[in-house]
């Protein structure tokens, strides 16, 4: 493990590992840990997970790990408006590569509902979140070269909505121009708002992206992802 050369604001807590599956195996011990001692506490433990194929080795290391899956909720932070077995669809990721083995006894709530659109399904989708105790006992986001995480990306016209931490709802339709599909997201509070909250990176464009980030961590209009750059974070990288 490297030491983090990074201007860390306080409480931030950063994991570097040689190789992306040792850190994918460090993330799935602290997330089953996390999780362990919330079901040790009674009753059900959220865990909300992120697309992209940066957390697959996390995923697969995470779904092996011994705990009582039956009583984790799961759902992800966003997702994009394409039919489940689409290429594009991060419900298909997970469940190719978390809803297995052990984690495969897990109750997974999918964003994508069969509805015509987005829109016209976000009441289905709040009615389906609302089961779901906040603060979440574990989020884990990831982030792109361009500041956003989840589906919160800096050109979305309803990023002001979404980031408001007096946003009414539990997740919001983005419509970025810069991406081929209509997404549904978490809201920031939702996330943030995380017991333990993680970000996983991987490679060095993601690690110049965070000390980009890290420069102005007020202006998250920018890059979102720095709102999210706040005591109790966990970031966890690999080349």
């Amino acid at each position: 493990m490297k030491t983090c050369d990074l201007p860390l604001p306080e409480g931030v807590q950063a994991f570097f590992s040689e190789t992306a599956q040792e850190c994918a195996g460090q993330l799935a011990l602290h997330v089953a840990e996390s999780l362990r001692g919330r079901l040790r506490r009674g009753g059900r433990a959220s865990l909300v997970v992120s697309g992209g194929s940066t957390p697959v080795p996390f995923f697969q290391t995470l779904a092996q790990q011994e705990l009582a899956w039956a009583r984790v909720t799961m759902l992800l932070a966003d997702e994009r408006w394409v039919p489940e077995g689409d290429p594009a669809s991060n419900t298909t990721l997970v469940r190719q590569n978390l809803l297995q083995g052990r984690a495969k006894e897990a109750r997974f709530l999918s964003l994508r509902q069969p509805l015509c659109s987005a829109e016209q399904a976000l009441p289905a989708i709040e009615q389906l979140l609302a089961e779901l105790k906040l603060p979440l006992d574990v989020v884990v986001l990831g982030m792109g070269n361009d500041g956003h995480t989840a589906s919160l990306f800096p050109d979305a016209p309803q990023l002001p909505e979404a980031m408001s931490m007096q946003a009414p709802g539990r997740v919001c339709v983005m419509t970025p121009p810069s991406q081929a599909h209509t997404r549904v997201t978490l809201t920031r509070p939702v996330l943030a708002g995380a017991r333990f909250l993680a970000l996983h990176l991987r490679g060095e464009d993601k690690l110049e992206t965070l000390e980009r980030a890290l420069k102005a961590p007020d202006d998250w209009r920018e890059m979102p992802i720095r709102a999210f750059l706040k005591p109790g974070l966990r970031i966890y990288w690999s080349p």
